[in-house]
């Protein structure tokens, strides 16, 4: 071999040593187990798209909105899903964490029951039993929809219920109700039929903002350029599976097992209409309004109370945002 080869052949070898420990080990918690939701995360992963930017990305299941909002808020993982307005109230708390980029612009908290189990409406839920387990932002946040509601929040009695046991505990009869993401809405209808019953959040005009992209203040701070990276190849991976969901499905499929394809399918159409409302589709796939934050804030103050005050403005940022990609609402059934 020529010297120049044995060189070139050094150099990179050099490069790739040296770009393999440039990575920085980045942790996402999700707010549950992974679903079609998550699938831009690791279609993303598969792609290359977060190791290209140095970052070696591990994704982890979660246990609730209010676990990962606490785990990222005390520094224990970088990156994390939550339910924004269930990360408000840990930041009251005084976790740590800062709102990046909305996932579900519109709420996905849907309260399901069986008609034939005597509800037929919100205001039957007082005497029932509600299943969701401990960390479910539902449970966080009931307060503030039993009050919107006109509910006594100690009117229902909550049993502990894994989120993939949801169905099942409706079916037998140990739950009368159970509250749910939207995206899950198809398997209720296919299961239950006509003896289903629903409510979504917004109905009753309670609609903060659901799942949402968190960081770690600190974290934040440290390394703005990373997080900025992050965020914006995030944007690019949901963009491209609004565009086209089989190859997300896929990564995700690969990775996460016992998932059917079929009703993660059904998902993602239910997940899209989540995503769309007046600022992803013009500002920003992923925007976050400063005046809905606002009302979010003013939300969780009055039926929860926050435990120590604090200026909203500094609990999210729409800096990381890449306004060229927005959401594409033609992709969005109707």
């Amino acid at each position: 071999m020529k010297r120049g080869g044995v060189a070139g052949w050094a150099l990179a070898l050099f490069m790739s040593v040296a770009s393999s420990h440039a990575a920085e080990t980045v942790n996402l918690t999700l707010n549950w187990t992974p679903t079609a939701d998550h699938s831009p995360f690791y279609y993303a992963k598969a792609q290359g798209w977060y190791e290209q930017a140095g970052i070696d990305l591990t994704i982890e299941s979660g246990r609730g909105s209010g676990v990962s909002a606490l785990k990222v808020g005390s520094g224990g993982s970088p990156f994390g899903i939550a339910d924004l307005a269930t990360a408000l109230v840990a930041r009251s708390k005084g976790a740590d964490l800062v709102a990046l980029m909305s996932v579900y612009a519109n709420t996905g908290q849907t309260f399901y029951w069986l008609k034939s189990y005597g509800v037929n409406g919100v205001k039957d839920f007082a005497g029932h039993k509600i299943g969701n387990p401990p960390g479910d932002a539902s449970r966080v946040m009931w307060p503030a929809f039993a009050k919107a509601a006109g509910i006594a929040p100690d009117a229902v009695n909550f049993v502990n219920v894994g989120p993939t046991a949801k169905i099942a505990a409706l079916k037998s009869h140990t739950v009368d109700i159970i509250s749910d993401f939207y995206n899950e809405h198809d398997l209720k209808v296919i299961e239950f039929g006509g003896d289903l019953g629903y409510l979504n959040w917004k109905d009753i005009g309670l609609n903060p903002y659901g799942n949402s992209l968190i960081v770690n203040g600190a974290y934040l701070q440290k390394n703005p350029k990373l997080v900025e990276d992050f965020v914006r190849i995030s944007q690019k991976a949901f963009a491209a599976c609004v565009a086209d969901v089989a190859p997300c499905l896929k990564a995700l499929l690969d990775n996460v097992s016992g998932l059917d394809r079929e009703n993660q399918e059904r998902q993602w159409e239910r997940i899209k209409f989540l995503m769309t409302d007046e600022f992803t589709t013009t500002r920003a796939l992923g925007w976050i309004d400063g005046a809905r934050m606002k009302k979010d804030y003013e939300l969780v103050q009055t039926y929860l109370g926050m435990e120590k005050p604090f200026d909203v403005e500094t609990a999210f940022t729409t800096k990381m945002l890449d306004p060229s990609i927005k959401m594409d609402a033609s992709k969005v059934r109707k």
